[in-house]
Parts: C-alpha cells; sequence; structure tokens
C-alpha cells in the first residue's frame, strides 16, 4: 500500500508561525463566540464535568449535571455519595458505572492531596486520579484563565491537516503546536478550532468545497484528489 501523503509543512519555524497566525485570524473572524460546551460554575464541576464527556456528547453531559451537582456540590461530598446514586444519575451518559466510580475516585484524590480545592496548576492537576494533560489544560484554561492547549479529537485532527503537528498522541501534538501558537491565544483559539471540526472539518468527509479556510490548508488538495472530501 503506498505511503499516505503528508500535508505541505514549512520547513522553518518562523513560517509555520506565520501561516498558524493566518488560520487564527481567520478562525477569530468565523467563530468569535467561542465559548466552552460544558456547563460549569466553578473549577470542581469542569473537572468532573470534563472527567465525564469522555466518549460522550457534551451536550449530553449537561443533561445530567445539574442534578449531580445539587446532590454533590464539592469534593467531599461526591466522595462520600452512594455509588448506586451517582450511578442513577449518569445513567442516561453511558459508561455510568466507570464514570460513577472515576468521579468519585478523583473526588476523593481532591480531598487527600488538596483539601477539597481544584489546584490551578499543571504539575498538581496531573497528580489527580484519572487526570490527564487534556482534561488539566480545560480546567486551566477555562475555570482559571491560564493559557492551556487542549488536544481533543477535533483539535488534533485540524493541526494535522494544516501542519502544525504530524504526531497522533496528545501530548506530543500539544509540544508541536505550542511552539508555533503565542500562549495568549491557546485557550481560545482550541474552542475555535472545536467548533470549526463539528461544521466543517469532520474527521470523515470533511466540507472542503464550502470551508472558508480552504485557501490557507495544506491538505486541501490532498483530501480533494483523493475524493475525501465534500
Amino acid at each position: 500500500m503506498p505511503q499516505r501523503k503528508l500535508p505541505f509543512r514549512p520547513r522553518s519555524l518562523r513560517a509555520r508561525k506565520e501561516q498558524a497566525r493566518l488560520i487564527t485570524d481567520r478562525l477569530e473572524e468565523l467563530y468569535p463566540n467561542s465559548k466552552p460546551s460544558l456547563d460549569f460554575r466553578n473549577p470542581f464541576e469542569l473537572l468532573v464535568a470534563t472527567v465525564l464527556s469522555a466518549q460522550t456528547l457534551d451536550a449530553r453531559v449537561n443533561t445530567v449535571t445539574p442534578e449531580l451537582f445539587r446532590m454533590y456540590p464539592d469534593a467531599y461530598a461526591m466522595a462520600q455519595g452512594e455509588r448506586a446514586e451517582i450511578e442513577r444519575i449518569l445513567h442516561p451518559i453511558g459508561f455510568y458505572r466507570a464514570k460513577a466510580k472515576s468521579v468519585q475516585s478523583l473526588s476523593a484524590s481532591l480531598v487527600e492531596k488538596f483539601g477539597g480545592v481544584v489546584p490551578a496548576t499543571m504539575e498538581e492537576l496531573i497528580t489527580l486520579r484519572g487526570v490527564g494533560r487534556k482534561t488539566a489544560n480545560v480546567v486551566l484554561g477555562q475555570a482559571f484563565g491560564i493559557p492551556g492547549i487542549t488536544v481533543d479529537t477535533h483539535v488534533g485532527r485540524s493541526a494535522r491537516r494544516w501542519g502544525w503537528t504530524r504526531e497522533t498522541d496528545p501530548v506530543k501534538a500539544e509540544m508541536d503546536i505550542a511552539k508555533i501558537l503565542p500562549p495568549e491565544i491557546w485557550t481560545l483559539t482550541c474552542l475555535r478550532i472545536i467548533d470549526h471540526g463539528r461544521a466543517i472539518c469532520h474527521s470523515r468527509g470533511p466540507e472542503c468545497s464550502r470551508c472558508p479556510l480552504a485557501s490557507l490548508c495544506p491538505s486541501y488538495e490532498i483530501l480533494t484528489a483523493t475524493g475525501e472530501a465534500k
């Protein structure tokens, strides 16, 4: 089988930064009102909701968290809650037994390590049970205003198509993206990329023919030539 052609990527870091600036400027024009899709009122709620969103649509998570946080408003209450009751609340989102165990373990870890308070550093967040860099970056960026690059499926896919990275590992991709985007736009740019991925730049059948970024996208010709794009 012939090796899949990779999108063109400028060789110099300076050129990659300029190409990325053009893309992020266009994203800002297209999605000026991008915002988090998970509902939350404080860092604890965002942390738990982000854990619950694994393999689940954010909109579905938002249907169960109001009752969950009404009954278990903080890490102490969640850690001491009845597992069966938490499972009942989470039942509509799928994997509810595993997720009930996860949020209770996470809450217990918060109580043990930080007195129930969600820490505001990457180094501390990733010491919590079930929290990796992706979840930590969501919390840092959206709850604390600390720049973070959230490499979910949309961000990783778009970054590879634009030649920002060739890595499929989220942590390695995050490191590549961090080299070409200024920290002050990390959080909001990721939200805009997620919006663009949901609207146009799909995993299968990206709608390149109507994409306002087509002229800037190194993968446009590849996707259209191979018939993958609409």
